[in-house]
């Protein structure tokens, strides 16, 4: 559970003004178009910060044609997500056209006339579920009321469907297209007055649509940000010290300006002083810009750089575990939550259980390396990128560059997947530093080495575990002493976690406690940010205490979210909006289905073959699932099977694109626990590709079997929440199978093959 995910509880919803929710005018040519609009957010922090993702609704803009085509423009970059198809099913639903005749276009990054394009956090659904509903109803209103008027009839007796309005008595009915410009001269009606559709009535939310990019990604038609060419463009690379933070003292530029193809090679130096707010990271490089990338790959290995490495070059992961382990057996630096007395409870205690845990730091390894294209022409400067928060970068190039920030265009293409890393501006600011010294626009493209060892990482993590049962199998005591990395009380960048997390406010006698190390390693959120790492931890060692009281895991699970609570989650903030908190029914609610779908307890196993069960709560949404292993005698590890139930409210809007999004949760965390782990030595990363960092292979791929518990909740977002039970369920099996505890990750170095 990640309590780092405050926001307005699930029964909040962005709400829209009368006069700021909806503008309408008429088309060149006829047609209508609508917007929703908002007040601004003010900083782009403000957008991100998820205390805020509750009260957060972007712009949306729809419009129809003479033609009658309906074309809804995607306001927030799609990065693999289905956002570009998911939210406009929205729109079509309630305004009652049909999808055949729905278009979506990509806006272009404009905080003027969208408020916060951002795609991270699992916040499209939460955040847009309403307002792009209403979108579509006003329109429809609006639609019916223009046909009214003509025909001289009351409004009630008309109804819609398809795209036309009828008028039963009479037998009148008119096209949307036909009506499209007379319901631009009319008033807007209240939105909050437009009744929405029953989800009975659903035609379109709730079906299999398929993604509206499915086309062109099996045709390759150029979609993504490494398709984009411009007239006139070069290509560069961008060689950086190997070690974060290092800076250049002296490079062979001549030879390399020497190579064939190549046009330029010059140093980019602005360490910190873009006040970035990226942590770790810093602009610093050696530029090759030639006629194509591989010119400037080619002349990349001619370079030859001397550095100044700087302090983070005395750290490396096995330091970070010496470390770990020393603060470990220390009084820890502070107390994130204390409840009861956890010491006297220990000592009680019928069985106690200690163990450590430990988690490597990851790299997101998107299939599409990073990349932007960047043109700086008479004081103006227009980017190509599939960041996932441009309004992070935008600031910081228009002080870099000396120009108006309204100047700085970025358009928003398709990112080949995102899973956080593209969150950070670090390749649209080195982008438009090189074209700017160029002279000419440039497409910076980064190899898959630049992409694995200049990450921002999934940090590394470190546990120490006391857990105590009574006579009767109940979990009576527990305690966490975390060990992260950060500076004083602030943790590095995604490394944290609350004390909340689960299953604090379920036991007694709890203690959370943290310590942190400091860190040179740029780092940052990685799919279910915190999540990933701390439920691998937790729900592992949950599984110990299970098997210490001799209970069936599945059952102490259910037990235990059975308890009463300590206390109903932390309190109001000064905006009187009280955070999100951890419910358990809807917990047990999807135990108790991944229970009955997978035949927990029924199944007969053979011999060598296991099931395991986790479960955890992050981003809005509730996910249990097991895992059914079997591991050789030889330690061949296949993972036979995945079942996955999940609870994120009361409409699952796209079920394909949903589905989709859990398997690839799934795999993506099986393949994390395979063998995916980044070792720093001396302050850099040793793996570089794919090769010594592994993506999962379909032959290793088990099938996945999702199931959702619908409940009285507002819908919420599905791309990260599904990720983190696999980890754990997974280690838990392989413990019912072998009888052998993994108390660390990857399982590669735990005598284990995966074929």
């Amino acid at each position: 559970m990640s309590d780092l995910d405050t926001a307005a509880p699930p029964s909040a919803t962005p709400r829209l003004g009368r006069r700021g929710f909806l503008r309408v005018s008429a088309l060149a040519g006829g047609g209508l178009l609508l917007a929703t609009y908002l007040d601004p957010l003010g900083a782009a922090a403000q957008a991100l910060a998820p205390s805020g993702a509750a009260d957060f609704a972007p712009n949306a803009f729809l419009r129809i044609g003479a033609d009658g085509v309906v074309t809804i423009v995607a306001q927030n970059p799609e990065v693999g997500q289905g956002v570009r198809t998911m939210l406009p099913m929205l729109v079509a639903e309630e305004l009652d056209v049909p999808w055949r005749e729905v278009r979506v276009e990509q806006a272009r990054f404009d905080p003027t006339r969208y408020q916060g394009q951002f795609a991270g956090g699992s916040t499209a659904t939460p955040t847009h579920y309403l307002p792009m509903r209403r979108a579509g109803a006003v329109g429809r209103a609006m639609l019916v009321a223009a046909a009214a008027a003509q025909w001289g009839v009351p409004a009630s007796e008309c109804e819609t469907a398809a795209g036309v309005v009828h008028h039963r008595a009479s037998g009148r009915q008119a096209s949307y297209a036909s009506l499209a410009s007379a319901a631009a001269a009319l008033p807007v009606p209240d939105a909050a007055s437009v009744p929405l559709k029953d989800p009975k009535d659903f035609a379109i939310v709730g079906t299999r649509v398929r993604n509206v990019d499915n086309h062109a990604i099996v045709a390759g038609r150029p979609l993504y940000g490494i398709d984009v060419t411009l007239p006139g463009m070069k290509y560069a690379v961008f060689e950086k010290c190997p070690v974060f933070g290092g800076k250049v003292r002296t490079a062979n530029l001549d030879v390399v300006r020497r190579q064939p193809g190549v046009r330029d090679a010059f140093v980019v130096s602005q360490g910190s002083s873009l006040g970035t707010g990226i942590d770790g990271w810093s602009l610093e490089g050696v530029a090759i810009v030639a006629d194509t990338w591989w010119h400037a790959q080619k002349a990349r290995a001619a370079l030859k750089v001397v550095w100044d490495e700087g302090a983070t070059a005395s750290q490396g992961s096995a330091g970070f575990a010496r470390q770990a382990a020393e603060l470990a057996g220390q009084p820890p630096h502070r107390t994130l939550r204390k409840d009861g007395d956890v010491q006297a409870a220990l000592a009680r205690a019928a069985k106690v259980v200690q163990a450590d845990y430990s988690y490597p730091f990851l790299s997101h390894a998107t299939l599409e390396p990073q990349n932007s294209t960047a043109r700086v022409q008479d004081g103006k400067v227009e980017i190509w990128s599939g960041a996932q928060a441009p309004q992070v970068g935008r600031p910081i190039i228009a002080r870099l560059l000396g120009v108006a920030e309204q100047d700085v265009t970025i358009h928003l293409v398709r990112g080949g997947g995102g899973f956080g890393r593209r969150l950070n501006s670090d390749s649209l600011i080195e982008a438009a530093a090189i074209a700017k010294q160029a002279g000419v626009p440039v497409k910076l493209l980064w190899s898959r080495e630049d992409d694995m060892r200049h990450d921002f990482y999934r940090p590394a993590g470190f546990h120490r575990f006391a857990g105590g049962v009574d006579a009767d199998g109940r979990l009576v005591a527990f305690r966490d002493h975390f060990i992260s990395f950060g500076q004083g009380e602030r943790f590095s960048a995604s490394a944290g976690r609350s004390g909340s997390e689960f299953p604090a406010r379920f036991v007694r006698d709890f203690a959370c406690d943290a310590s942190v190390m400091p860190l040179g390693v740029p780092t940052g959120p990685l799919r279910a940010p915190s999540s990933n790492g701390i439920a691998f931890a937790t729900q592992c060692f949950l599984d110990e205490l299970a098997h210490a009281a001799g209970q069936d895991p599945l059952a102490f699970r259910l037990a235990l979210l059975a308890a009463e609570p300590v206390d109903q989650g932390p309190p109001p903030n000064a905006a009187g909006q009280r955070p999100i908190v951890f419910d358990a029914a809807r917990m047990r609610g999807v135990l108790e289905l991944v229970r009955e779908k997978s035949g927990w307890g029924t199944r007969p196993l053979p011999r060598g073959t296991g099931m395991g069960v986790a479960f955890y709560f992050s981003h809005r949404g509730y996910f249990a699932e097991v895992v059914q292993a079997r591991v050789s005698r030889a330690g061949q590890l296949t993972v036979e099977k995945v079942w996955a139930a999940g609870d994120v409210g009361s409409q699952i809007i796209n079920p394909s694109g949903a589905e989709q999004q859990v398997q690839g949760s799934v795999l993506d965390g099986l393949g994390q626990a395979l063998a995916q782990e980044i070792t720093i030595e001396r302050g850099r990363a040793r793996q570089s590709n794919f090769h010594d960092f592994p993506l999962l292979r379909l032959k290793q791929a088990p099938p996945v079997e999702v199931h959702w518990k619908l409940s009285d909740f507002p819908p919420t977002g599905i791309g990260e929440p599904a990720l983190p039970p696999v980890l754990p369920a997974l280690c838990n099996a392989i413990f019912a199978a072998t009888g052998k505890r993994v108390r660390s990750l990857p399982l590669s170095k735990h005598d284990l093959k995966w074929g």
